[in-house]
């Protein structure tokens, strides 16, 4: 495989996101503040692609786990990003065994076709992820794929911080997110003058949406 694009949106705002996080476990509330903002919209969308409806309520039960131990906390702002994930991966698995629930078998689970495509196809794709509706796709891949995809796309973590986050290799979640985004490039479509996602009605609103 090629070299993908990182995440750019999430990692732009990593510098200030730091010196946040610093200012706040020297007891700053404002500074706190500002590492939610920065941290609460990637965290929600994954939790989001794993309980779904219940992603508020996840969120601040990791939320309150987080402001608990930011003191424990040592690392910069890409750190910070990660281990918040694995706090809220760790409050959503809780949640999904009380309520015996997991995240819906993708109808494509059980299918091994290989289609061709350019890495820039799965570019088009993983720019697409912005929506409700795409993290409804993206909740019906298997879930080694749905996790990869969110934590690379939607949180924003490089390959190694999501390899962490999910206690696996990094050459195992670098795989698990590449099929995911060639089964979601199938799914969506790509406009290929424009690289908007299109769905199966013509709707290109996964790409102009954040």
């Amino acid at each position: 495989m090629g070299q993908r694009r990182e995440p750019r949106r999430t990692q732009a705002f990593d510098g200030e996101l730091g010196a946040a996080v610093a200012r706040a476990q020297e007891g700053d509330e404002a500074a706190f503040a500002v590492a939610y903002r920065i941290v609460q919209p990637g965290l929600l969308g994954y939790l989001r692609g794993l309980v779904g409806g219940d992603a508020e309520d996840v969120a601040s039960d990791a939320w309150l786990e987080i402001a608990r131990d930011l003191g424990r906390f040592k690392g910069d702002g890409a750190g910070f990003r990660g281990w918040t994930a694995t706090i809220a991966r760790h409050r959503a698995l809780d949640h999904l065994r009380r309520q015996r629930v997991r995240p819906r078998a993708s109808a494509l689970e059980q299918d091994a076709l290989e289609l061709p495509g350019t890495h820039s196809t799965h570019d088009q794709a993983l720019e697409s992820i912005s929506t409700e509706r795409a993290l409804e796709m993206v909740r019906g891949l298997p879930r080694d794929q749905a996790e990869a995809v969110l934590l690379r796309v939607v949180v924003g973590l490089d390959g190694p911080a999501a390899a962490r986050v999910l206690g696996k290799r990094p050459g195992a979640v670098r795989t698990a997110a590449h099929r995911g985004l060639r089964r979601l490039a199938r799914q969506l479509g790509v406009d290929g003058g424009t690289g908007r996602g299109v769905m199966e009605d013509g709707s290109r609103a996964l790409g102009e949406s954040k």
